[in-house]
């Protein structure tokens, strides 16, 4: 942003927060609307994550003078002032930062204890049961809600004298609870490992305040892992070791430092470890990420080493033909011998994009197993892709996390090396979303003599998560795959498989006109800001009157990315207010707002709640007074206190990365010259075959030309085909 300064001296203001108007909840940038106690309105810029409105502050900053927006205050640190008047404590209390007080209760405490309510509620909440309605349960809430608040409180006081955001407080409280300062002092770099959203930078600015030298040992150790967790964020299991001092040093603003002395020490520590590739440089991995890989490679020598010949028991062949005979279809040969293959090989991939028939060679293996009385068990990594296989299967299909017995209390496994499951055959659907670490866990659990048959589309994007799975299972060369190439699925003159396969080959697709009734259209829009609102006319109202859909849950947005007037933040803005109008009670977490009937995504695994990254459901209730809501997770109720709430973001738009694996009857596809980094094959290809009905994609030809030609994806950097040749080779040779 660039700013010209009116006043370069530092200044300090009180204010009361009128309204948020933007907050990124990764960095805690937020752009807010202010009322100072001279009763001058303002705008203030900087990091102020966990504020709401109606809280007092005393900011610290700059003016400076913005070329468009005009005047704005530029945080530097800012404290929360507990209001002394009544009208700010009944504005505080009635906020919801206190767990068991909403505007109803809020008025009954100012009504009985007056000024001194926030007095008593530190030093005696016994007194609180003076009041009718409030009970011991209700006063344990309170209590521990403002203890709490007043820790963190004690930590935002510290942060602010070193630099820092309070926003980050929450997040350390919660992880050390009181510890917290404790821990701070003694080691800031493990705040960047340990705590989620407090990176390298953060810890090194308090480090740096706490007078750490800059080339001490601690902060170089912390900098080189920090470029390894950067990487594994970017998909990569690994550096070479080159690159990872490279990146190190520009991170450390260190040019010049010698690390190599430091990732040794890491080493022997049991921090990293450090392989040696034929003809490269040493790959230096964290020792997590490098267990992992070696437990995926040992795992699926393991199941390729100890195949019971199903030949020798059952004719494969003759049972193709009984179930082709049972479903009255003449199999495609490719068909039947992706059947053959999965029933007589102990590892099989079958891959190919979407209506080749992968649905078909699951319910084949199903009815085929079932009909020896053989157990099978279908799974996916995600609730959503697990629903799907379900539905076209007709056999219960669970998440990973589900099939190997997670337990989120103890963070442990139930199915695993010592327990491992009970199957024949194993079937898991969208395996191009498998990571390394879920994959490990997988094959660890998977017995020996036991069909483990991987499902999926090999040129779809790759997991979120670190690794490429599925890719490098084919690389390795030692794991039987089958690839389906023959178009099956829809009916004549259906554009979305067809297109699907022709953007896979670098073609333009086709599309059919406005006036004519088709399953795949393109609505060209080279200004961004009419793409982004035919785009919420889409599927707000256009495609439900016209294909007979429910625009909340038949049709879905996607985008290439968040930001920009058309990304998902601005989509999810538009869309909620039409399909979820302001009016009724809501609840806010800085710049979102829920509403009652919200469609609602989950952001990052949450084992506690036992819901994932991506999973995707409606607000079913709202307390306003607890700051709580309920979401139904296709048939479960899941309640979020405040403290979860940030995970949860209003899901009518989203990106195509978060719905892969998932499938929608419908979906508008916005492309446009703004979101060009991102324009790449794989991500359109993944978008359109997120589409079962309707394919509808809004923007500039040139967007989609760009995406189409664009097949150069970037390389992460893994070990596992290599590391499963070697492992499978020894095994044959023992």
């Amino acid at each position: 942003m660039q700013t010209g300064s009116t006043d370069q001296s530092p200044s300090s203001i009180e204010a009361v927060v009128q309204r948020i108007t933007y907050s990124n909840e990764e960095n805690g940038y937020s752009v807010v609307r202010l009322l100072s106690v001279e009763d001058r309105d303002f705008t203030a810029v900087g990091t102020m994550l966990g504020i709401a409105a109606g809280d007092r502050l005393r900011l610290s900053g700059n003016w400076t003078e913005h070329p468009k927006f005009g005047e704005q205050f530029k945080v530097e640190s800012f404290l929360e002032i507990l209001p002394s008047t009544l009208d700010g404590i009944r504005v505080f209390l009635g906020s919801g930062r206190v767990r068991g007080v909403g505007p109803v209760t809020a008025e009954l405490l100012i009504n009985t204890f007056g000024l001194e309510v926030l007095d008593i509620i530190e030093h005696q909440p016994d007194r609180l049961l003076e009041i009718r309605g409030i009970g011991p349960a209700t006063v344990e809430k309170i209590s521990a809600s403002w203890a709490k608040n007043r820790g963190i409180q004690r930590i935002m006081v510290f942060l602010a004298g070193h630099g820092i955001s309070p926003g980050i407080a929450v997040r350390l409280h919660r992880r050390y609870g009181e510890s917290a300062l404790a821990v701070i002092r003694e080691n800031p770099y493990r705040l960047a490992e340990e705590v989620y959203g407090v990176g390298f930078l953060t810890a090194d600015r308090i480090a740096q305040k706490l007078g750490i030298a800059s080339d001490a040992p601690e902060r170089l150790a912390a900098g080189l892992l920090h470029a390894l967790s950067q990487a594994a964020i970017g998909g990569n299991l690994f550096l070479p070791r080159e690159v990872l001092i490279s990146a190190a040093q520009g991170l450390l603003d260190e040019p010049d430092v010698d690390l190599e002395g430091i990732i040794d020490a890491l080493r022997r520590s049991g921090h990293v470890v450090v392989r040696l590739r034929e003809g490269e440089s040493e790959a230096v991995f964290t020792t997590r990420l490098d267990r992992a890989e070696e437990t995926l490679a040992v795992g699926v020598a393991r199941l390729l080493a100890s195949e019971v010949d199903f030949r020798k028991t059952l004719n494969a062949g003759r049972l193709v033909k009984w179930f082709s005979d049972a479903i009255n279809i003449d199999l495609a040969k490719e068909q039947e011998r992706s059947l053959v293959t999965a029933i007589e090989r102990p590892v099989t991939i079958v891959t190919g994009g979407p209506g080749t028939g992968k649905t078909t060679l699951v319910k084949g293996l199903v009815k085929i197993f079932g009909r020896y009385g053989l157990k099978i068990l279908l799974a996916a990594p995600t609730g959503r892709a697990a629903k799907r296989l379900e539905e076209a299967s007709g056999k219960e299909a669970r998440t990973l996390h589900r099939l190997l017995e997670f337990n989120p209390v103890e963070r442990a496994w139930g199915r695993n090396a010592e327990n491992p499951l009970e199957a024949d055959c194993i079937v898991v659907d969208e395996v191009s979303m498998l990571d390394v670490e879920l994959g490990a866990r997988l094959v660890e659990a998977v017995p020996s003599g036991c069909r483990l048959v991987l499902v999926g589309d090999a040129d779809q994007l790759p997991s979120v998560g670190p690794g490429d799975v599925l890719a490098d299972l084919i690389k390795s060369g030692v794991v039987d795959v089958i690839r389906l190439q023959r178009i099956f699925r829809q009916g004549e003159g259906s554009l979305i498989a067809e297109n699907a396969h022709r953007i896979n080959r670098g073609q333009m697709p086709v599309y059919g006109s406005p006036n004519q009734l088709a399953d795949f259209y393109f609505a060209v829009r080279s200004d961004v800001g009419e793409a982004a609102t035919t785009a919420v006319e889409m599927a707000a109202g256009r495609i439900p009157r016209r294909f007979d859909m429910d625009p909340l849950t038949d049709i879905q947005v996607l985008a290439p990315m968040h930001r920009g007037e058309a990304g998902v933040t601005r989509l999810n803005e538009r869309l909620q207010e039409i399909l979820a109008p302001p009016g009724g009670p809501e609840v806010t977490v800085g710049s979102k707002v829920f509403r009652d009937g919200d469609k609602v995504m989950q952001l990052r695994n949450n084992y506690e709640l036992d819901v994932f990254n991506g999973d995707v459901g409606r607000i079913v209730g709202l307390d306003v007074e607890e700051r709580e809501l309920t979401v139904n997770f296709s048939g479960r109720a899941i309640v979020y206190q405040s403290d979860d709430l940030e995970d949860l973001s209003v899901a009518y738009a989203c990106t195509i990365h978060k719905a892969q694996g998932s499938e929608y009857p419908a979906v508008v596809v916005v492309l446009h010259d703004q979101h060009h980094v991102m324009l790449q094959r794989n991500l359109l290809y993944t978008a359109v075959t997120r589409g079962r009905r309707l394919v509808v994609l809004v923007g500039s030809k040139r967007a989609l030309s760009r995406a189409v030609r664009t097949e150069s994806v970037r390389q992460r950097h893994t070990m596992l085909a290599s590391r499963l040749r070697g492992r499978w080779l020894s095994l044959r040779h023992s």
